[in-house]
Formats: structure tokens, sequence, C-alpha cells
């Protein structure tokens, strides 16, 4: 199984147990893991002993053990499956399995992450009403990153997961372009 195959299946198996048993602490235990993952990609020398093959695994194990009491409270789940990845030598996972839980709180939640891209900057007002629009047509909470190219000429390109609203006025022109050629020819 692959390292990305595994995270997902512990972050579902960590979603599933926190929903069944402690449903309230969802999203504090998308902060913790969160919290967890960036010690790894914020120390590059806990990463490389954890990461280390020689390190024996005892010693992983009573390092994860020292973060959970030092953190003063991490959930119940999470502080189980720490121990287990400890034990099993995956505690590198632990970035892959924070984006994959935070993708199942989201769908959980019907929340859906979006990117759009303009011209210019977007006063706060035209973006709350472009997440109500998309809300209305998805039917579920959206939250919009937002990113400037002027390259777009003009209008917004708004991705969804996997579809793509285009209306810059850079794709219009090349439209027309296209048609142009094609009435030519």
């Amino acid at each position: 199984m692959t390292s990305g195959a595994a995270a997902g299946r512990y972050a579902r198996a960590l979603f599933d147990v926190a929903l069944r048993e402690t449903p309230a602490d969802l999203e504090t235990i998308q902060t913790q893991v969160d919290d967890l993952s960036r010690l790894f990609t914020q120390h590059p020398a806990l990463a490389g002993t954890m990461g280390n093959p020689a390190v024996p695994v005892s010693k992983k194990v009573a390092v994860a053990k020292a973060l959970i009491d030092r953190s003063g409270g991490i959930a119940v789940p999470l502080a189980k499956l720490i121990v287990m990845l400890a034990e099993r030598d995956r505690l590198m996972a632990l970035p892959a399995i924070a984006r994959v839980y935070r993708d199942r709180l989201m769908d959980h939640q019907k929340i859906v992450r979006g990117e759009v891209t303009t011209a210019i900057a977007l006063p706060p007002e035209k973006l709350r009403a472009l997440e109500e629009g998309l809300e209305r047509a998805t039917g579920r909470k959206v939250v919009l990153e937002t990113k400037v190219d002027p390259s777009i000429i003009g209008g917004v390109v708004t991705r969804l997961g996997s579809t793509v609203y285009d209306g810059s006025v850079t794709t219009q022109l090349q439209k027309m372009k296209q048609a142009l050629i094609e009435a030519g020819q």
C-alpha cells in the first residue's frame, strides 16, 4: 500500500471514530492534527529523527507519547492514532493524514473550497456575493480563496473541485479568435 493510500485510510478511520465517539470534537481534532503535522514540517530535526529507519520504533513511540503529554489535551482518538503511527513507523504520514481528514470534515459539513481568480482584487462584498451565488448553485457552503492574475484581463475564473467556470475576457477573446479562424476556412 502506498503511503498516500495509507494516509487516506488512517485519516478516514480517525474521522469515523471521532464522529462516532466524540462528534463535538471533529473540528478540534482537525486543529490538533494540523498542529502536530506542522511540528514535522517546521522542525526538520524532529522529522529527520522520526523518519529515520535507524531510530528504534520504541524511541519513536516514546517521543510520540511525550508530544501527546506536552500538548495538553489531545483528543483521545487522535492520541491513539499518534501512538499507533509511531508503533508502525508511519508518523511521517501525518501531514497527508491532516489533508485527508480536513477534506473529510469539509465534506461532512457540506463545505466546498474553491478558488476565484480575477484581474484585480475583488472587494469583500463582491466576493461574498459570488460565494452566495455558488452556494445556491451547489447546495453547499462555499469558501473561496482569491487570486489576482492580470493576464486574464477581466472577468472571473472560478474553480470548485474539478469544475472550472471561466468567464475571463482572455478566454472570450480566444473563443472569438477561434470562431473567426474557423469562419475564414
